[in-house]
């Protein structure tokens, strides 16, 4: 992005710092102009700041559910104190009316990942129930397609993509087509990455563990303030291979990385000539949305680290902050799915820096992991909408131990929006917070290939030209014939159209609403005013992510149980996840809230840490602190943040859980013990 003159550029860039980036001032004719502009731009973090914490609801405590502002009122007031909000707010907000209005049906706080396709395009792709012939392979819409499991290993698998004669033997294929898409709107230049896809989150950090060159003496060193399922299965998958694991630790409250124990684990061990191993790093928190710095990313290839960034929890356009310009790191997990709030199938894209390509070793049990082709679906329904798509049965992998199947290729999450149509799929809720696909009977069909059956990047099974259509094998060879095809994928386009800067200042606006509305919350005839929610992680701040972790608590000071806050926000139209955080430091100023506020999850039910616990840095991944957790993404507007904060305020009625459990029994609905 090349600077503009410094009278025409916006305040909040003149530092040329995006959310997330690495603070570099734009050149300037003369030292004066830079310290100009580098005061002009602290000057409207500050101003900012200061709007938020003293602009919105301004001397206001709330006590009742009932006493809340009116949604029109309350947005007036917000738009008062952010109007830099409306900079691409109003297409947004247009982009959202039109091509997804499910999302005014419920709120979808528990997505994070990128979008491919829009509701509209879903629905407008639909088959037809007439008994008019299907549309020609030319016409094909991209919001069905499969995963077809491919038994290779990384290393092969990348080393194919960079092979021209097999790129052009696949450029026809839908598989790449949605790669070439997906490469452009990232800006991740596919002649020095190659994109390998595979089932979900989890299997593409398992992958690349157990393909990445590590042995005795080499490190694993990952960077998450949140216990994840993904960096577990690759720790696991790294002992197992001799490596040593640690972990970074976060300061309390603020739950920043603690620098001087990140240096110190940078430098630690003898620098072979490999490398000290492998440093997981995600840029962001997607438990507390705090940022952490790229510089951090520099230090550990400094270091001789090869360094793998985990963008899953950055927002669509991100990535192009960083623009892979100035740091590159060796290998990139990001997540797919297919619609926002209604279709959460999809896949996960490890992308591998072809000069890099040393560090990846052939491994046996990496080609039975997950690498998988984007096919065409499985065939169209002209009953069930796409819900033959959704509901196949699922014919995994054959593996040497089908009991350790569950470990291999599933990911779980706490919850997916809702509430889905009737031929979606229904997604279990569990505790883990990795929003990825699960590994359930209703996910996308993975079927196994052999490369050699390819065509095009179409595999060939039985014929199904049941009820008229076209076989796969059939639209395989038009495509033979026919021109490279390029794929439309709206949620891709809606994003690139708003562009970083808008969706940076529309979230950044809606998430720091949403830290002060929920800190004006308080109990009402309780000593001090008790606050109903408490934070953690960063409050109001200018480069802050789009998550916020939190807790509500009762009148008398006990915490309501997580769990409990998802189950009643889903009975109320809101998708939440819960999350645990660890790995948390406390310095001396703040050991006494130690044993206050860490809590040991003993067979799923949290124990108070004692007084004679760590000292420090709690860094089992079975101390930490139970959350609930909301992420914003491009798509979500103010009203969502409100909804939010007026179900949270219900809590401030003492009676509400039982009122809540007595109105479902009423309605003679399934209840769910609490």
């Amino acid at each position: 992005m090349a600077p503009a003159a410094a009278s025409n550029v916006p305040a909040d860039l003149d530092r040329m710092c995006l959310p997330g980036c690495m603070p570099v001032r734009a050149k300037r004719a003369t030292a004066a102009a830079a310290a100009t502009v580098t005061t002009t731009a602290r000057a409207s973090r500050h101003n900012f700041v200061k709007a938020a914490a003293s602009g919105l609801l301004a001397g206001a405590s709330f006590t009742n559910h009932e006493s809340l502002p009116p949604l029109p009122d309350a947005y007036a007031e917000f738009a008062a104190a952010f109007p830099q909000y409306a900079q691409g707010g109003a297409r947004a907000d247009a982009i959202r009316g039109e091509e997804y209005q499910h999302l005014d049906r419920h709120v979808c706080l528990d997505y994070t990942g990128i979008n491919l396709f829009s509701h509209a395009q879903m629905n407008f792709s639909l088959p037809s129930t007439s008994s008019a012939a299907p549309p020609s392979s030319s016409a094909w819409q991209p919001p069905f397609f499969d995963i077809a499991y491919k038994s290779t290993s990384l290393r092969t698998q990348v080393q194919q993509c960079g092979d021209a004669a097999a790129a052009a033997k696949t450029a026809g294929g839908i598989g790449a087509a949605v790669t070439r898409r997906i490469m452009a709107s990232l800006k991740i230049p596919d002649d020095e990455y190659a994109m390998v896809c595979t089932a979900n989150r989890t299997t593409a950090f398992r992958l690349l563990a157990e393909s990445y060159s590590f042995q005795p003496g080499k490190q694993l060193l990952p960077v998450y303030d949140y216990e994840s399922e993904a960096v577990a299965a690759m720790a696991d998958s790294a002992r197992r291979r001799g490596a040593e694991v640690t972990s970074a630790s976060f300061a309390w409250p603020s739950m920043r990385i603690h620098g001087t124990d990140l240096r110190k684990r940078l430098a630690r061990g003898r620098r072979r000539g490999g490398g000290r191993g492998l440093f997981v790093f995600p840029l962001a928190s997607r438990m507390t949305g705090a940022r952490y710095p790229y510089l951090w990313m520099s230090a550990a290839h400094e270091q001789g680290w090869h360094v793998a960034l985990d963008a899953c929890a950055l927002g669509t356009k991100d990535l192009d902050t960083f623009g892979l310009s100035l740091i590159r790191p060796d290998f990139i997990v990001c997540n797919f799915f297919k619609v926002f709030g209604e279709n959460p199938s999809g896949f996960a894209g490890l992308f591998v820096k072809k000069s890099s390509l040393a560090a990846l070793e052939r491994s046996v049990i990496a080609r039975s992991i997950g690498i998988v082709s984007i096919v065409p679906a499985r065939r169209w329904s002209l009953h069930d909408g796409y819900s033959t798509e959704l509901e196949h049965s699922r014919s995994f992998p054959k593996l040497a131990d089908p009991a350790a199947l569950d470990d291999v290729d599933v990911e779980t999450t706490s919850s997916f929006s809702g509430p889905l149509s009737s031929t979606a799929i229904t997604r279990s809720r569990t505790l883990q917070s990795d929003a990825a696909e699960n590994g359930d009977a209703h996910a996308p069909e993975i079927r196994e290939v052999d490369d050699s059956t390819a065509e095009n990047g179409f595999y060939s099974e039985e014929p199904r030209a049941e009820n008229g259509h076209e076989t796969e094998e059939q639209l395989a060879k038009e495509e033979e014939h026919g021109s490279v095809m390029e794929v439309e994928c709206r949620g891709l386009d809606h994003a690139d159209a708003l562009g970083l800067i808008a969706i940076g200042n529309r979230l950044r606006c809606i998430s720091n609403w949403l830290v002060v509305a929920l800190q004006k919350l308080r109990h009402p005839r309780a000593d001090n005013g008790h606050q109903l929610v408490k934070l953690y992680g960063p409050r109001v701040k200018f480069d802050r992510g789009p998550s916020l972790a939190f807790n509500v608590f009762d009148w008398k000071g006990e915490r309501v149980s997580p769990l409990l806050v998802q189950k009643l926000a889903d009975r109320h139209n809101i998708s939440l996840t819960c999350g645990f955080l660890c790995n948390i430091w406390f310095s001396d100023k703040y050991e006494a809230e130690r044993s206050v506020v860490l809590e040991h999850r003993i067979g799923g039910d949290s124990v108070a840490v004692g007084a004679g616990g760590k000292k420090r840095k709690d860094a089992g991944g079975d101390v930490g602190i139970l959350v609930v957790n909301a992420s914003l993404g491009f798509l979500s507007n103010f009203e969502d943040a409100y909804r939010l904060w007026a179900f949270v305020a219900k809590f401030l009625d003492a009676d509400f859980v039982e009122k809540e459990r007595w109105r479902y029994t009423a309605l003679n609905q399934k209840t769910v013990e609490v």
